[in-house]
């Protein structure tokens, strides 16, 4: 008996079946809707407003996402401190929780003196579109701070090194060595937290709300479709949404290529 054939046989039939059931997922999706109801929906001003708020809030909340996670992963790669394991688990908290979660908590902290004073004086979350962008930012964060980590900590720290002996500052290091080598890395952070955005439901309907045409995300129109019963509309959402997710998922592939996640 060839174990070898056996074990490779085995392998490519858990793929193939694994395949086969995300397609015949999508293929029933199109076999209850049609294009007819796919296009209907892609063009009615309700999906629109969902897809446009998606969109602006994924591509918002995925830059500040990146812009506080540079230096955050940068520090927790390159500095050794007291509690640094504490500090490491305390950021890949939002991973292991669930979004609701997380929403629920945003919106607790909102109730409190600091949480008002916020609020009152500054910018209103609760229900409101910057509520959209603080729920999705708090819950793509952690993706982007593991992966950028991890970028750092495979580098070779001695490309700094030399950079610091030819007259480099700390700065100017970071910016002119470490980021070009990582490109990849950010590259990959922006796009997966992009994706991971669009998507978020959770914390945003806990946070924000479900009022349509209001804080109405793709997730949270399927959301109220189905809420309605109105299933031919909730899959043909849900085909947009895979549409936009694959586009995602292939653009990262293309540039980042078989770039390691974790």
């Amino acid at each position: 008996m060839n174990f070898n054939k056996i074990f490779d046989a085995t392998t490519k039939l858990a793929l193939g079946i694994t395949c086969v059931f995300l397609v015949g997922l999508i293929i029933a999706l199109y076999a209850y809707t049609g294009v007819g109801e796919v296009a209907s929906a892609l063009f009615a001003p309700e999906t629109i407003f969902a897809i446009e708020l998606s969109l602006f809030t994924a591509t918002v909340a995925t830059a500040l996402s990146i812009a506080i996670s540079i230096p955050t992963a940068y520090a927790l790669s390159r500095s050794n401190f007291r509690g640094k394991t504490i500090v490491d688990s305390l950021l890949t908290l939002p991973v292991v929780l669930p979004p609701v979660a997380l929403g629920a908590m945003l919106l607790i902290f909102f109730t409190t003196p600091v949480g008002s004073t916020i609020e009152s004086v500054f910018i209103k979350f609760t229900f409101q579109i910057p509520g959209i962008i603080l729920a999705q930012l708090v819950v793509v964060s952690a993706f982007t701070i593991r992966i950028l980590k991890s970028a750092f900590d495979d580098m070779d720290p001695e490309y700094e090194q030399v950079a610091r002996t030819l007259g480099y500052g700390k700065f100017k290091t970071f910016y002119k060595v470490t980021l070009p080598i990582c490109k990849n890395s950010l590259v990959a952070a922006a796009v997966l937290a992009w994706a991971k955005a669009i998507g978020e439901f959770g914390a945003t309907v806990t946070l924000a709300g479900a009022t349509r045409m209001k804080t109405e995300t793709l997730p949270i129109a399927i959301f109220l479709n189905l809420a309605r019963a109105d299933v031919a509309q909730v899959a043909a959402l849900i085909l947009i949404l895979i549409g936009i997710g694959l586009s995602a998922i292939y653009f990262f592939q293309k540039v980042c290529g078989s770039y390691r996640i974790w």
